[in-house]
């Protein structure tokens, strides 16, 4: 698009802000603007930024810091902050930085056009506000364009657990479903554009408790997320349902069914609980203990045998004892992870936790690495096993080898075949060859 002006978005952390991102291209497009893949000829920057993981605040500053020289040799370029740092900092950012424009929360980012125009007037624009408008019926349309084989798809934002370390009842807000309505309309839009397998997204996402649609309003009010995923199933072209991330107290009995009879749901739950010491759940205000969380395991697994189960956990939480972390090894044990992500505790002010005493670092160190080296076992022996089995697996992109596709399994491993008839978008039925450190081979079976 000749004379369009250029937008560069660099994306921090979860999949919410990968979707997020989108959504603000796509904002940012009926404003004139294009994307770019560098910063260096762009015209505009926006970091979407994450506030889960350590020092994140200082990370964003030291980006900015290296954005200086681009700013020094083009003054038009406009730079700007979104996301979940820029909520809990907020005009820190513009102290610390003055070069910055314009300072968007993650529930303000449909009205960056109107930001974008006041920065171009010679203003600075701060919006860190929760509004009372859903800013989902305030963004246009998605674009008609083409679109790869997998798309995310926000249905839920905020929580209201307040776990002790957690920052996103800060800078995400309250618990918020979007209407099923519009959530199916927006799942048909990305079908009929290409799109194969979509994973539902939220906080707190099976939590979900959307509006149902008109035509269906009732005395069951609001949908579960086990009734949205069951009416995205009948939509013709959406092969693949997930979701992510989820809270073992909201894991309910319609979900855990439809895990078993729902065949387009994949057999793949990402379910954090975090630690395995009942102590240090109650400390961290998780409201469930471990035994309950391993009971609720077997009831899913009842449901679904072949389900990989994925979680999370932090190390060294404050007050965790050599007891506590021996408990959080031997739930491990018990359920045997696929897939796993774990953390040494790091504080985030204003949350509980960061008033608490630290563990110490090397002591939480040790402990983080005996827990890693555990799960990686077990995500190698659980992926060694897939040799010899039969998947399907969408593929997505081509492989590091000519004539090679890439794509994932059902169960979320990353499965390369040789195959140059394949094309991005194509599900195929595979069989698992060969098991490497952080991939599967297979071969093509006949349809």
């Amino acid at each position: 698009m000749a004379g369009a002006k250029k937008l560069y978005i660099k994306t921090y952390g979860c999949q919410m802000n990968v979707y997020d991102s989108e959504r603000m291209a796509e904002a940012m497009g009926g404003a004139g603007y294009v994307e770019t893949d560098t910063p260096d000829d762009a015209d505009m920057i926006l970091l979407n930024t994450c506030h889960i993981r350590e020092k994140a605040a200082e990370k964003v500053y030291s980006e900015l810091g290296r954005m200086k020289p681009l700013k020094a040799a083009k003054p038009d370029l406009k730079i700007g902050v979104a996301g979940c740092v820029a909520q809990a900092e907020g005009d820190e950012i513009l102290r610390r930085q003055p070069m910055v424009d314009l300072v968007v929360g993650p529930q303000s980012y449909h009205r960056l056009p109107t930001m974008e125009a006041r920065v171009r007037a010679g203003a600075t624009a701060l919006d860190t506000e929760f509004p009372a408008e859903d800013k989902f019926d305030h963004l246009a349309a998605r674009p008609k364009a083409q679109r790869g084989p997998t798309a995310f798809l926000t249905v839920q934002e905020g929580c209201d657990k307040f776990c002790a370390f957690c920052v996103v009842p800060y800078t995400r807000g309250a618990e918020v479903s979007r209407p099923a309505g519009k959530v199916l309309a927006e799942a048909r839009d990305l079908v009929a554009r290409g799109v194969r397998e979509i994973t539902l997204l939220g906080q707190n996402v099976n939590a979900y408790h959307g509006e149902a649609p008109q035509a269906t309003n009732g005395p069951d009010g609001d949908w579960s997320l086990a009734r949205l995923i069951r009416a995205l199933a009948e939509i013709d072209g959406l092969d693949r349902i997930r979701y992510t991330t989820s809270h073992p107290n909201d894991m309910t009995n319609d979900l855990i069914a439809a895990h078993g009879d729902c065949d387009k749901l994949m057999p793949y739950l990402h379910l954090p609980v975090q630690s395995g010491s009942d102590r240090v759940l109650k400390a961290m205000n998780r409201k469930h203990d471990a035994e309950s969380y391993l009971r609720l395991i077997e009831r899913i697994r009842a449901a679904r045998p072949d389900i990989l189960i994925s979680g999370d956990f932090i190390v060294g939480f404050p007050g965790e004892t050599e007891a506590d972390f021996a408990d959080t090894m031997a739930l491990v044990e018990a359920v045997r992870y696929g897939q796993c992500y774990s953390f040494k505790y790091s504080a985030r002010p204003g949350t509980p936790a960061a008033e608490r005493a630290l563990v110490d670092p090397q002591v939480a160190g040790d402990r983080l690495a005996r827990l890693q080296a555990l799960l990686t076992r077990q995500q190698r022996e659980i992926q060694d096993a897939m040799v010899g089995r039969t998947v399907s697996v969408l593929f997505e992109r081509p492989g590091r080898l000519a004539g090679q596709m890439a794509g994932k399994s059902d169960h979320l491993h990353a499965v390369h075949v040789a195959a140059p008839g394949l094309a991005t978008g194509d599900l195929r039925t595979v069989r698992i060859t060969e098991s490497a450190p952080n991939s599967l081979a297979g071969e093509l079976i006949a349809a």
